[in-house]
């Protein structure tokens, strides 16, 4: 039950029926059910993950373009107007739980957090740490300060969700609790909370132990196995992943260390790293990730990280997650 008083009737579904046709419906009735209140009610949806649906006459793929890493071709469009096509479906969704909490009266009282896990499931985004697969969306809207469209560009990790909701709803956060208010950036009192984030990696479909620091210009990433190729079942099926196998994707390098600059190089193509003109800055982004390592106890610091008891992992030296995998004793 992972702390909750209620699981609604579409948990027991298989995950690959978690769509948003099927949840929103079900947090709808529950919202129209006269809850007590206040009450926390997570809503997960299956879009946009992968299988994608079928793009509909809305997701023409002659003017959808592919995410930015990807080659611009017909079927990375096509993949791209599936995304869309998810895209829409869970927007439905969404539209449901808001219709509901506005019958209820409760859509002016309610703080509604709209989030995502990690990047879009196309090659070199999701399960990676460049900000096409880090940065994720986070759309707040509520009372206070959430009402009016404001738009934030400044370095916000999704640790500082939870002490943002303690200070906006005038409660004590708990003494082990990590990340920072952000309402002082949402009020115009300050430009920035942070002068970093970090990210990492241990397990996917496969182990592929990396971590990054990020500021406001510099991106540092750091690879922990001895892998010199991609590791390929982390990166979901899709035309796209097609398109970049019969390229060569499996033998393409990968570098231990990657530093951008994020001002001249945003895509994160060009890999500073060994470039004697910026080794101050990779000096100091190594400090920044070791630090950060260091205070959070990073298992990394020990060794490799194992795979807890039960989980069902892939060779990192396969290309697909669907292939066949190993349970860990």
């Amino acid at each position: 039950m992972i702390g909750f008083d209620q699981m609604l009737e579409p948990t027991k579904l298989v995950p690959e029926n978690q769509s948003a046709t099927t949840v929103a419906p079900a947090a709808a009735a529950f919202i129209q059910s006269n809850p007590h209140t206040p009450f926390f009610l997570d809503v997960g949806f299956q879009e946009t993950h992968r299988e994608y649906p079928q793009p509909t006459r809305a997701d023409n793929p002659n003017y959808i373009l592919p995410p930015v890493p990807i080659m611009d071709t017909p079927q990375t469009r096509v993949d791209m107007a599936g995304h869309h096509a998810s895209a829409r479906v869970m927007d439905q969704g969404v539209g449901q739980v808001f219709d509901a909490l506005q019958r209820a009266g409760l859509l002016e009282n309610t703080l509604f957090i709209s989030t995502t896990d990690h990047g879009i499931a196309f090659p070199s985004m999701k399960c990676n740490l460049t900000d096409d697969g880090w940065g994720v969306s986070l759309i707040m809207r509520g009372p206070g300060e959430f009402t009016g469209g404001v738009v934030c560009d400044s370095l916000i990790s999704h640790l500082d969700v939870f002490p943002t909701i303690c200070e906006f709803i005038g409660i004590e956060k708990p003494g082990w609790l990590e990340g920072r208010s952000f309402l002082p950036v949402l009020r115009g009192q300050k430009k920035e909370i942070n002068e970093e984030v970090f990210a990492e990696v241990n397990h996917h479909a496969a182990y592929e132990p990396k971590r990054a620091v990020r500021t406001s210009r510099w991106k540092y990433i750091r690879h922990y196995d001895q892998r010199k190729t991609p590791v390929l079942p982390n990166c979901d099926d899709s035309l796209s992943k097609d398109l970049w196998l019969d390229h060569g994707w499996r033998k393409r390098s990968v570098a231990r260390e990657e530093l951008y600059d994020l001002v001249f190089d945003p895509t994160e193509h060009e890999n500073l790293s060994t470039d004697p003109a910026y080794r101050s800055v990779l000096d100091e982004m190594r400090q920044r990730l070791s630090r950060w390592m260091h205070a959070t106890d990073d298992p990394l610091l020990r060794g490799p990280v194992p795979a807890p008891h039960g989980a069902q992992v892939n060779s990192p030296d396969g290309v697909s997650p669907r292939e066949p995998t190993q349970t860990i004793a």
